[in-house]
């Protein structure tokens, strides 16, 4: 089972952030990138929001870094971990636009893109763009369509839909990948619906362990009932780690013990059929969460 993190600093909702974040900037990023790298960690991930709407702004602050620009900077300063937009709402762009953003990503960084996709959820930051939100679905399922013909490997990219239209318009570079991974999120309905049919894999939105597995069983339900064959990545999001015993309050819901204990109980997503986990430290400074992502990689992976 492969590891992932979300990356600190880059985003800071309240129902996150450690309050140490508020006071970092780049050169914490990139060392936290840098210890997740050495430490085998699958990929790094960043989120995307284009504008926070005032009333929101308490709860989900205003920083969101732009996750093409993290991620590039990013791979200028780690070598191994891949790159996930985790998510990227492509529903807000034209496809093109998406396609030359990422497909130069892919190429710079030697083709360790995945692209994560979401229909987004903050209705003014759709209106300001032009952008339906009621209609955000539809929309999000053309984008991918668009998507795989625009990241493919044809330097005139072609697709012909309700929304989009394009062809004889050449883009380069193409990606480094010949196929660039599409990782749907969202843990509703649609959205594990749209995960099974039309991506390669799927990040879930905060679904509790117990809900896993049925979600599991219909992603494999509706690939079957549908024909659709390939490799499928399940990801989960883990409860927050502490790695040791805690000298402080890591809250209830975090599941803190020796590495042993961890690894344990981590193992268990494995038996529900997922093929890779985002985990999350508490931490109180960058100095303990490198520490703990260390830690992790050191005496808790080789377990998994």
């Amino acid at each position: 089972m492969k590891y992932g993190i979300q990356l600190p600093v880059q985003s800071q909702s309240t129902i996150y952030a450690e309050p140490w974040e508020a006071g970092a900037g780049p050169e914490d990023l990139a060392g936290i990138a840098r210890a997740a790298d050495r430490a085998g960690f699958a990929y790094i991930a960043a989120c995307d929001h284009v504008a926070i709407p005032r009333r929101l702004a308490p709860a989900m602050s205003t920083v969101w870094y732009d996750p093409v620009a993290t991620l590039a900077f990013l791979a200028g300063v780690t070598e191994r971990a891949r790159l996930l937009s985790h998510v990227a709402v492509v529903g807000l762009r034209h496809p093109l636009l998406t396609a030359k953003q990422y497909a130069t990503l892919d190429h710079l960084s030697g083709g360790r893109l995945i692209l994560g996709v979401g229909a987004g959820h903050v209705q003014e930051e759709f209106e300001a763009l032009g952008v339906d939100f009621a209609g955000r679905g539809a929309v999000l399922d053309e984008s991918i369509d668009a998507l795989r013909a625009a990241l493919g490997p044809d330097e005139f990219p072609e697709h012909h839909g309700k929304l989009y239209d394009f062809a004889d318009l050449g883009q380069r570079p193409r990606p480094a990948q010949p196929h660039v991974p599409v990782w749907v999120g969202g843990s509703s309905p649609a959205a594990v619906r749209r995960a099974a049919l039309k991506g390669d894999g799927w990040l879930p939105q905060g679904d509790p362990r117990d809900r896993l597995p049925a979600q599991i069983e219909r992603i494999r339900r509706l690939r079957a009932e549908a024909g659709v064959e390939g490799p499928f990545t399940v990801g989960a999001i883990a409860e927050p780690l502490y790695i040791g015993t805690p000298a402080w309050d890591v809250g209830r819901r975090t599941l803190s013990g020796t590495p042993d204990e961890l690894a344990g109980s981590l193992r268990a997503y494995r038996a529900m059929g997922v093929d890779q986990i985002q985990v999350r430290f508490r931490s109180r400074d960058r100095a303990e969460l490198v520490d703990q992502i260390s830690a992790f990689g050191a005496d808790i992976a080789p377990h998994l």
